[in-house]
């Protein structure tokens, strides 16, 4: 019988031969409207489904108080971040083996079977053109200093998660295989890049011995003010014969999504869960899962090891930018998960991946 870890291993006989595909598991009709559109689709771009309330406007409040938290500093807490020297130290020191790396933000380095993943590449010192909102520290590698990347996965194009710049800036644009939700193919075409994958929700590509798939997310889209939700927004599975791992990228919870990743895709070796950036919600907007609720996504997907990501890089939101990691351990002992299996890492830090058993 030939299973998805089975295929995996037949993949990795055709090199770098790209299969495309929906997933085979995935009851897709579930999702289209009477017409066999995605209800995730419209007539100008994209949307949640099931559809999540947005306030109208988000009021002179919330743009003021951001514009307060512009002007303020923060203490680095001791022990957050390796300085870069250390970082590269310690990435060295692991070479060879399968291991996450934690640049910042939703970015990570991913060594997987000797393939380099880049995730959600932000290297910029301010995630607005203006600086007004700038990086606690640098990122824990520089752009200079990455190892060679051999593929590039985007959740989505905003701009804490895509640093124009370094997509711009990195070498052999004609090898790194790109996996993007629907929407973005053209933002990386124009930048020289060749081997792009752009996938709707469900829908998989397969590199060598590794598997895309892009699933979804409670979210939305934009580089600006007019281009909101015109391209699709999305969580990953990324599968190996080795192991199996999920990047949320951005995402409120869902009470239907991640059951549903979980009984098709689980269960998986590790998952890197966003649990900042929700503070906003006192002013109606809910795109970005509490601590609480990923910790509830880690269990309803069925992870083995959680990685909190998204916090502690920048001031997007309300709450306290220290916070975060406190309430997901927390959450995560009242739920009985062990303290092992919560993982914050320092920014610039490597870990060994977990492996299938």
């Amino acid at each position: 019988m030939v299973n998805r870890r089975n295929f995996l291993k037949l993949g990795a006989l055709f090199g770098s031969q790209v299969f495309l595909g929906c997933s085979t598991t995935s009851d897709l009709n579930a999702l289209t409207d009477g017409r066999g559109m995605p209800l995730h689709h419209t007539k100008n771009g994209f949307q949640n489904y099931p559809t999540v309330p947005e306030p109208a406007s988000l009021g002179v409040e919330f743009w003021y108080n951001r514009m307060k938290a512009s002007f303020k500093s923060y203490p680095i807490p001791e022990g957050y971040y390796l300085p870069e020297k250390k970082a590269i130290q310690h990435y060295e020191n692991l070479k060879g083996q399968n291991t996450i790396t934690w640049i910042g933000q939703a970015t990570f380095v991913l060594k997987i079977q000797n393939k380099v993943i880049l995730t959600d590449p932000f290297f910029d010192n301010s995630v607005d053109p203006f600086g007004t909102v700038e990086r606690f520290v640098p990122p824990g590698i520089t752009l200079e200093n990455l190892p060679s990347i051999d593929m590039i996965v985007i959740s989505h194009n905003h701009r804490d998660h895509l640093s124009e710049n370094v997509i711009d800036a990195l070498p052999n644009k004609n090898r790194i295989q790109v996996f993007v939700p629907l929407g973005m193919k053209p933002f990386f075409a124009e930048k020289g890049y060749s081997k792009i994958h752009e996938l709707d929700w469900f829908e998989s590509a397969t590199v060598g011995s590794i598997r895309m798939t892009s699933l979804p997310a409670v979210h939305y889209s934009g580089r600006g003010i007019w281009d909101k939700n015109e391209t699709l927004w999305c969580s990953w599975a990324i599968e190996s014969n080795t192991g199996s791992y999920f990047f949320s990228g951005d995402t409120a919870y869902s009470p239907t999504i991640f059951k549903r990743i979980g009984s098709e895709f689980g269960p998986f070796n590790l998952s890197m869960m966003t649990i900042g950036t929700y503070g906003n919600r006192k002013y109606g907007i809910n795109n970005h899962a509490n601590p609480e609720e990923a910790i509830t996504m880690g269990l309803e997907i069925k992870t083995d090891i959680s990685v909190g990501m998204h916090w502690g890089t920048l001031d997007l939101s309300e709450e306290p930018p220290w916070e975060p990691p406190e309430r997901f351990r927390v959450s995560a002992a009242k739920a009985g998960i062990q303290h092992e299996k919560t993982w914050i890492m320092k920014i610039g830090e490597t870990r060994l991946l977990p492996m299938q058993k």
